[in-house]
């Protein structure tokens, strides 16, 4: 495995200025893989913010990635509100149950305290330690589901998309509470001197129509991101699926970064909004790191940085989500290793002559 000249910090740093790097930023999100490199179950995430932040941290150093972040599933803050949550021993949580059952509870949602109610209080305290050993190193960040997709665990997913059609008023109440919820633990991750990213795998056109996404998610978003802004802290946000109709509501929204699910034309995307926000993606982590070769993971990261290199507002090579838990080690450095082999200024000339070996 190839080696870092500088740390994530100062190449982020000096990206900022304009200035020559060893590479482009990398990221994996390698995300509960974590704990099959630091040898621990993921089911201790539940309940050790030592193990989460040992785990982040042995991965990094593992493979030397460009980001570290504490999130662990896309329930927590739904269960904090009341939802149920089914935890393997060795996987990631599943939603076993909404947080009403039925509508007319909705009144009875109240938003998280992130100190005291279900998982959260561990996430933060995770934070804690992962700032204190890498804080001035790689950025580290603190992950939320944002308040649209919360909404739908609140109701559940086909309740949810029902009532947007029966019930416009029950959505907006889900998403508002939500809302409230997201912007608390938000606070709660800038206290701890962290970044927070938002997650909204539900936003995505293969889910929701657009219209339906710019009249009940896109304007809970937009606040949070507003919110985030306000105290300092840049955005950088995901939606899984197809996106390309709403690319412009997101970039209204404010975020700084953009991470896209490999299912997006990528150079497209880069050509449409590169210019105003930074793009994020989007090697397949299913089918090229996950089942795919080393050799495979190379040419999937050539052919990602030749669409995308060159985006005014800058380009970080990453999976289109998150990597399935068990997707070999080997291929998570072969990544890395593509990245430090391309290098940064990009040489487009080497790119091709990468693909023809």
């Amino acid at each position: 495995m190839l080696t870092d000249k500088i740390t994530p910090m100062e190449r982020a740093r000096a990206l900022a200025k304009g200035e020559t790097v060893d590479r482009l930023p990398c990221n994996p999100n390698v995300a509960n893989g974590v704990a099959r490199v630091y040898g621990c179950k993921i089911s201790e995430f539940n309940t050790s913010a030592r193990t989460i932040a040992n785990a982040q941290i042995a991965s990094y150093r593992r493979f030397g990635y460009d980001g570290v972040r504490i999130f662990t599933d896309l329930f927590p803050w739904a269960e904090a509100m009341g939802a149920e949550v089914s935890f393997p021993d060795d996987n990631t949580a599943n939603m076993a149950k909404p947080a009403i059952a039925d509508i007319s509870e909705i009144f009875n949602l109240q938003p998280a305290d992130p100190y005291k109610d279900g998982r959260l209080p561990i996430h933060i305290e995770a934070m804690k330690y992962l700032i204190d050993e890498l804080g001035d190193e790689v950025g580290c960040a603190g992950g939320i589901v944002g308040p649209f997709t919360n909404a739908f665990f609140l109701l559940g997913t086909e309740t949810l998309i029902k009532l947007m059609f029966k019930n416009k008023e029950a959505v907006h109440r889900a998403c508002e509470v939500s809302l409230e919820t997201c912007i608390r633990y938000a606070q709660a991750i800038i206290d701890q001197g962290l970044t927070p990213t938002i997650s909204e795998p539900l936003s995505s056109c293969t889910v929701v129509s657009p219209a339906h996404f710019r009249e009940f998610g896109a304007p809970y978003i937009k606040r949070l991101v507003e919110y985030i802004n306000s105290k300092g802290k840049p955005v950088t946000m995901h939606i899984c699926g197809k996106t390309a109709k709403i690319w412009e509501d997101i970039v209204d929204m404010g975020i700084a970064g953009f991470s896209v699910d490999n299912v997006v034309d990528l150079k497209k995307c880069a050509e449409q909004i590169g210019d105003r926000v930074k793009i994020l993606g989007h090697v397949d982590p299913s089918a090229i790191l996950y089942s795919g070769t080393p050799a495979d993971v190379r040419r999937a990261v050539v052919e990602c940085v030749q669409q995308a290199w060159d985006a005014p507002k800058g380009y970080v090579i990453m999976s289109g989500c998150s990597l399935p838990v068990e997707t070999p080690l080997e291929n998570i450095e072969a990544m890395m290793d593509a990245a430090r082999e391309i290098g940064y200024p990009v040489n487009p000339e080497k790119l091709e002559k990468m693909l023809s070996v």
